[in-house]
């Protein structure tokens, strides 16, 4: 069922107009009658049914409110190192449809991406478009954000600040996963390294900050691929998956 999403809390009747009222009306080539979802990006949808079309504006009414089932119980931030070329697209897209709550390209010292702030202001726009897309795509209650690029000290202290589980994703091994999410885990922070790994200092700021690193098995994974294995074991252990 489509779904679009909203500034806030819709009421009876809810005009759509510009790109989503283009959407429902010329690509959709939606009728009074047929249903969709409204969402407020906080978590409640809203089930509906188009009402009118009118040109490129769409008049919907909502018949009722529920939360939505999507959203994991789990809020998981996404800390990923900046990956080379467009890979960060991928990441970007694969964490929200996994149910990630927040992404923050971390610049951290092996990193072989470093773009200038034109560069990274045109690539923050597009991932957060891209995060938005997979967003609706898969039906989620809230619309993920990826956050301007931090360092990686202060993305340490940003994570041990936020509390929950601090991991960090280490090919030097680690505390196995299941010891450190349950179906108690509320909040977790996943550090993930650029494609040569974290710096051994980089390893003991994130120790002194009460990050505990972990592994995802025997094999050293992509670093675009990483972030997949390990959202999709966090959300598995913490019964979201």
């Amino acid at each position: 069922m489509p779904k679009f999403f909203l500034d806030s809390a819709p009421g009876e009747l809810v005009l759509l107009t510009g790109e989503d009222g283009r959407h429902i009306a010329r690509s959709l080539r939606m009728r009074p009658g047929e249903p969709l979802t409204l969402c407020d990006g906080k978590g409640t949808d809203f089930e509906s049914v188009v009402d009118a079309v009118d040109g490129d504006n769409v008049t919907v009414r909502v018949l009722r409110s529920l939360p939505c089932a999507a959203e994991p119980s789990l809020r998981a931030a996404l800390y990923q190192s900046l990956p080379k070329l467009d890979k960060f697209d991928s990441v970007v897209q694969k964490a929200v449809e996994l149910g990630v709550t927040r992404i923050v390209p971390v610049l951290s010292m092996r990193c072989v991406s470093r773009p200038d702030a034109k560069s990274l202001r045109k690539k923050l726009e597009r991932w957060n478009k891209i995060a938005a897309e997979a967003a609706k795509q898969c039906g989620r209650g809230i619309l993920p954000q990826v956050a301007p690029v931090l360092p990686f000290a202060q993305a340490v202290r940003e994570a041990r600040e936020a509390g929950g589980a601090g991991i960090f994703f280490y090919e030097g091994g680690g505390t196995p996963l299941s010891s450190l999410v349950n179906g108690e885990t509320r909040q977790a922070s996943l550090f993930i390294g650029p494609e040569g790994g974290f710096d051994p200092s980089e390893v003991a700021l994130a120790r002194e900050n009460g990050l505990v690193p972990a592994t995802l098995g025997p094999r050293i994974l992509r670093t675009e691929t990483a972030p997949v294995a390990a959202l999709a074991a966090v959300m598995l252990l913490s019964g979201n998956l």
